[in-house]
């Protein structure tokens, strides 16, 4: 019977150790770049996209699981944070390194996208030990945070070096790197109802997103994050919601 529980407490730390493995992945395929991802019709890069993806499901599945087969525990929250930080920290921050290196090899700004992780890292450390982002988060979320540099690294690979393109990356690592720390209240994608009072900025969130990847594909997430920070500056007062 302890057996038993003990397999059932342990399921969706299992997953959440899947969701590290493919984050381990994307950083693995990162270090590949542009080149060709073996008979899979894709480059490396793309494929540490899809292995970010995947991390994603996983990370929304432990916790999913976790409830239904009421597994919480302390361990596995912190398993979570640890497995977040390699999957939307460390991975989109290799793969915009080794994306900077090979489009700019003379440039030091590469090293800037390590920063990424860094504050990913710190961004995790104050969610776990702040009580207050139960329904909306200070800062911007690191899943969002990765979300926005798959989007921008398959725009920038996917045209010639652009130039003073690198000072753009620097721009935006210290942008996006600042967000994630800063005390900028953003609101989740949780509903307490489905109706339109309270509801209108996720709303816009979801459709704009969607429009975005519609129009211009895996870039369009770049511009979903984007569209993100201006409806937490248009609706200041959502986390009343």
């Amino acid at each position: 019977m302890n057996l038993l529980k003990s397999i059932k407490n342990n399921i969706p730390n299992a997953i959440t150790c899947l969701n590290m493995l493919s984050g381990c992945v994307a950083c693995i395929l990162a270090s590949f770049g542009s080149q060709e991802g073996g008979d899979t019709g894709l480059m490396c890069y793309q494929l540490a996209f899809i292995m970010i993806a995947m991390a994603a499901v996983f990370d929304f599945f432990d916790g999913f699981v976790a409830r239904l087969l009421n597994a919480v525990s302390p361990i596995g929250k912190e398993l979570d944070s640890l497995s977040d930080c390699v999957s939307f920290g460390l991975a989109p921050s290799l793969i915009l390194f080794f994306m900077t290196r090979e489009l700019y090899p003379s440039s030091w700004v590469a090293y800037c996208a390590l920063l990424v992780a860094v504050f990913g890292a710190v961004r995790l450390a104050r969610f776990n030990t702040d009580s207050t982002q139960a329904s909306s988060f200070v800062g911007l979320p690191i899943p969002a945070n990765a979300i926005f540099w798959i989007g921008f690294c398959d725009y920038f690979y996917s045209r010639p070096a652009m130039p003073a393109g690198e000072y753009i990356i620097a721009a935006a690592v210290v942008v996006l790197s600042y967000a994630m720390v800063s005390r900028l209240r953003m609101f989740s994608l949780k509903f307490k109802h489905y109706g339109l009072r309270g509801n209108i900025h996720r709303y816009l969130l979801i459709v704009g997103t969607v429009a975005s990847i519609a129009t211009l594909g895996v870039k369009g997430l770049a511009a979903a994050i984007l569209l993100y920070f201006v409806l937490v500056l248009i609706f200041p007062r959502h986390e009343n919601d």
